[in-house]
């Protein structure tokens, strides 16, 4: 039923792309302004913060909710299922107006919305989908076009000699992968490139990238390029690359634009990353959570359209990625402040000034 229901959702995302382009006590790591009954009240559930972007997401939307008048609770489920479905539940319990999921997995977390919907309780899957549950707003970047701008890096690099790749992706949990995925098959199938091996990190879990490269050498060596997930998975497969004697020679991707993998990109082992403005998102998502406790329309909001969840038509607002590579990192990533040139440019000699 599972594999249906990504089949599914994995054609209708396909069609929409080719368009767009834990409770109190429970963990130490909530971020909670003092309690304020006129207030709008935003519960924000997050998978972990081992992946850098997060921490970033969570600043943004607990400081633009702040400024609009929101006190948020933030708190961090650590990678266990469980623990995310106690924390919403705390919430509901809490009365919250909003409930913001970073899901841990996309396919079990419906009945969880479901009681939050019941009581009245809007809910915003933010940056990965939530199935089968009609949250009230899908908010996340265009995951089919990260895909594709990992393909279209390794394609226009021109070093695709033996036109053979690895797919090195994340958690089978998580529906972006899917959506990632697809779009880079995409473009794989239009240059006739061969993707010779698939691999899923459980719980995007680095180690698990870098022990398959570890184990698989002979397979590694047969290719041009591996397609990592994202940039977490690239920083531990990269120093496996490199025992190898491959790194600088291996076209490596990812997704995040996290500052080891801007580094790797202008010391040269990284092709690219794929820049997704997360302060923009997390704003976007601060801003329509407050419309959704005013039972505000979002049908106007840029970017908007209805999606397909598996059950629902539900709304989504997609933002689009940007390719980040040597050629227009300091533009993309330096120019927007994302991160700081003395940093990117740290293990490089004579460039950090």
């Amino acid at each position: 039923m599972r594999t249906r229901i990504k089949a599914l959702l994995l054609a209708i995302c396909m069609t929409f792309a080719f368009f767009l382009p834990s409770c109190k006590g429970i963990n130490n790591e909530q971020v909670q302004n003092p309690k304020d009954s006129n207030k709008i009240k935003i519960g924000m559930s997050f998978d972990s913060f081992i992946i850098e972007r997060w921490q970033r997401d969570r600043d943004v939307f607990v400081s633009a909710a702040k400024e609009l008048g929101a006190e948020v609770n933030v708190q961090n489920a650590n990678g266990s299922l469980d623990e995310q479905k106690k924390q919403i539940k705390y919430f509901i319990d809490e009365g919250m107006d909003v409930i913001v999921i970073i899901a841990i997995d996309g396919f079990n977390l419906s009945e969880e919305v479901a009681l939050a919907k019941e009581k009245g309780i809007k809910v915003i899957a933010y940056d990965r989908l939530i199935c089968n549950a009609d949250v009230d707003l899908y908010i996340s970047f265009n995951n089919v076009r990260v895909g594709e701008l990992m393909a279209q890096a390794l394609v226009d690099s021109g070093k695709l000699k033996k036109k053979k790749v690895l797919m090195l992706g994340g958690s089978e949990e998580d529906n972006n992968v899917y959506l990632v995925e697809a779009g880079f098959k995409k473009v794989m199938d239009e240059n006739d490139i061969t993707i010779v091996d698939t691999m899923h990190a459980a719980g995007w879990r680095a180690e698990i990238a870098a022990s398959y490269v570890r184990k698989n050498q002979t397979t590694v060596k047969s290719v041009d390029a591996i397609m990592c997930g994202n940039d977490n998975l690239a920083s531990a497969v990269v120093p496996v690359l490199a025992e190898m004697r491959l790194a600088g020679d291996m076209l490596v991707t990812g997704q995040d634009a996290d500052l080891e993998a801007c580094q790797r990109i202008v010391e040269g082992t990284q092709l690219m990353t794929v820049y997704k403005p997360v302060e923009r998102l997390a704003q976007k998502a601060a801003e329509c959570a407050i419309k959704l406790a005013k039972d505000e329309t979002l049908e106007k909001e840029p970017d908007y359209f209805l999606m397909d969840d598996g059950t629902y038509d539900v709304p989504c607002i997609a933002l689009e990625p940007i390719m980040v590579t040597a050629d227009n990192i300091d533009e993309v990533i330096i120019g927007s402040g994302f991160h700081l040139k003395e940093d990117v440019y740290l293990n490089v000699p004579g460039q950090s000034e």
